[in-house]
């Protein structure tokens, strides 16, 4: 198992496999493999150790993927959160951030149902 940016790649195609890099996507996977000069179909362990050198210094000099992107995605949301925007008040109360409807549906975000009981009168 080849390891790049601290994570154990599976033995599939090169363009698959740098996809379970937290920040690289399908796309970004394909630019890579063009700029190292390596052809995406091949698979990680057929890969030469000087061509797996290649695609990390790519990933290290090109892309903020893992460790600093994880922190800088965080950083934002704190930033929003802390100068009290409407982004960072729904962050901070769990709730849907990009306009969504949460009079029905937003359970993922609201967690699961807490039953109030009905007022007699």
């Amino acid at each position: 198992m080849a390891r790049i940016a601290g994570i154990d790649l599976p033995n599939r195609p090169v363009s698959v496999a740098l996809t379970y890099i937290y920040g690289i996507g399908d796309s970004s996977a394909r630019k890579i493999c063009s700029a190292s000069g390596v052809d995406g179909n091949r698979r990680i362990n057929d890969l030469t150790p000087e061509e797996l050198a290649e695609v990390r210094t790519v990933l290290e000099n090109d892309y903020k993927v893992e460790g600093r992107l994880r922190t800088e995605v965080s950083l934002n949301i704190k930033r929003l959160m802390d100068i009290g925007c409407n982004r960072g008040l729904r962050h901070r109360k769990g709730l849907p951030v990009r306009g969504q409807r949460t009079r029905t549906n937003a359970r993922t975000r609201k967690g699961k149902r807490r039953t109030v009981a009905g007022k007699r009168k």
